[in-house]
């Protein structure tokens, strides 16, 4: 038998809580990546667009410094200073440097230019922008090289207009407020699709589940793969299997308990009917002591006959009942080891060697090899014993009785011959139906069971075997059982 399945170390949870948990978990997160993404990006642009603003007020300074007398100027008006002074989102502060780097206008204190701000790329005007921190608060400035020159000098003049960061903080704040609101939207409706979406995948595997829910233990339909997808259809159909394999299990259940209620109610009832007429010759014991003796001498004697047949009907039916169960549990885990029916038969032949002579039969054994099969010794000699104690049975006094195994290119042969009546070929079909007795056997042996050759075409089904029956030459019965070459046999199960 297949080894079975290890257990898993950890009892799988929901189906659909793992879909989401793996289909929203890694959302979430690719969703938190994008929203870093998304702000960043955001926040460039606000640099950027802020950064264009304020070398626009530097360049509109610029074009108001000159020289005039020989000094660097810078002619701002009143409502430029206004406007540099103070603005809607923060302070603006600028400063006019001359060509020697003395103050000209502004604010004097005012950060110089760090030595190692490269000069940005993205406009064409000699332009740096840094960060710095004035009057205790953060400010950005822009830097601008302003050529100035006239007929007696030139030169070039430095302007920083610088603006604190509230303006840029505001928007950068709005900026993620914006994103992490339309950013969680998106995971909610992306969360609320994925969740309709498991639900509407998942609902085959319900309908499953209501079908099989809905079906009794009586019922032998199978499930319809269809029901489900087609990834899902192969456990379907295991699910089949294993239904039939119940139903099976089932009805052989109910035939066995049918089976035994019914052949045995007859032996017991005779049992019963022996002991109440034990009982009543005890009543009468006073008339004649040695008549009673001998009637219940009789009757013990019947007793045991009726106790014998009995116990051996109950042993075929066990026997019957093991072998469509798939075989005894003490056997099964060597169900494929290789046998020698040569060795079996000999064993049988020994165990039935002293009712062969009690009825001066010839039994003999002939082999050509060892007749080696795959298969479990306790099931063959149950069935070799089964056709020879048929053999033996049947053979009048005097009779003969032939067991014989042989080898060939198509396997192994095991063939039991007797000189007994035979059987009908009209109802060789039908012996092997549990309780069937064929006209020739009820003549010679009024008090079987039928259940021989039924235990035999099980036990020969379990092992890919094959039975037909035949006449012997002197008009008796030959039964051949035939099974496959060994490579060739794959055991249930």
């Amino acid at each position: 038998m297949p080894a079975s399945a290890p257990a898993p170390s950890k009892t799988p949870g929901s189906l659909r809580g793992q879909l989401l948990r793996w289909l929203l978990g890694p959302l979430l997160a690719l969703v938190a990546l994008n929203t870093v993404f998304v702000y960043r990006n955001a926040l460039d642009a606000a640099d950027v667009a802020y950064d264009r603003s304020l070398l626009a007020s530097t360049r509109a300074l610029a074009e108001r410094v000159s020289i005039v007398g020989g000094k660097v100027v810078a002619d701002v008006p009143y409502v430029a200073l206004d406007s540099f002074e103070t603005d809607t989102m923060g302070r603006i502060y600028y400063k006019v440097s001359g060509i020697r780097g003395e103050t000209v206008s502004g604010y004097g204190d005012l950060p110089p230019v760090p030595a190692n701000v490269p000069r940005s790329e993205t406009y064409p005007a000699l332009v740096r922008f840094y960060h710095a921190n004035y009057n205790g608060q953060p400010v950005r400035i822009a830097a601008l090289l302003q050529p100035v020159y006239d007929d007696s000098m030139r030169g070039i003049a430095l302007i920083q207009v610088g603006e604190t960061l509230e303006a840029r903080r505001l928007l950068s704040n709005q900026i993620l407020f914006d994103t992490l609101t339309w950013q969680a939207l998106l995971l909610l409706a992306l969360a609320l699709l994925v969740w309709f979406a498991v639900r509407l995948v998942l609902q085959p595997l319900m309908r499953l589940k209501s079908a099989v829910e809905a079906g009794s233990i009586n019922d032998s339909t199978d499930v319809d793969p269809a029901l489900v997808h087609k990834e899902v259809r192969p456990l379907v159909a295991a699910m089949n299997h294993s239904r039939a394999r119940l139903q099976h299990l089932i009805a052989s259940q109910r035939r066995f308990i049918a089976d035994a209620s019914h052949q045995l109610r007859t032996p017991l009832t005779v049992l019963k009917t022996q002991a109440e007429l034990a009982l009543r010759e005890c009543d009468r014991a006073g008339s004649d002591p040695e008549q009673t003796r001998a009637a219940l001498r009789q009757i013990v004697q019947s007793m045991a006959a009726t106790t014998d047949s009995t116990v051996n009907l109950a042993n075929r039916l066990l026997t019957l009942a093991r072998i469509e169960h798939g075989g005894d549990a003490e056997g099964a885990a060597t169900l494929a080891a290789p046998v020698s029916l040569r060795d079996i038969a000999r064993q049988v032949g020994l165990e039935l060697a002293m009712a062969a002579v009690a009825k001066q039969i010839d039994m003999s054994l002939d082999a050509n090899g060892p007749g080696m099969v795959d298969g479990q010794a306790l099931l063959l000699h149950e069935m070799i014993a089964n056709l020879a104690d048929n053999a033996l049975r049947y053979t009048p006094l005097g009779g003969s009785l032939a067991l014989t195994v042989h080898e060939d290119d198509s396997g192994v042969v095991l063939e039991v011959s007797d000189s007994g009546p035979g059987i009908a070929a009209a109802e060789r079909e039908r012996v092997f139906a549990p309780f069937y007795r064929a006209a020739a056997t009820l003549e010679r042996n009024p008090g079987g069971a039928g259940l021989g050759l039924a235990i035999v075409q099980d036990i020969a089904t379990v092992h890919g075997a094959t039975i037909t029956l035949g006449d012997t030459p002197g008009g008796g019965l030959l039964v051949a059982v035939r099974f496959a070459p060994r490579t060739a046999v794959k055991m249930p199960a």
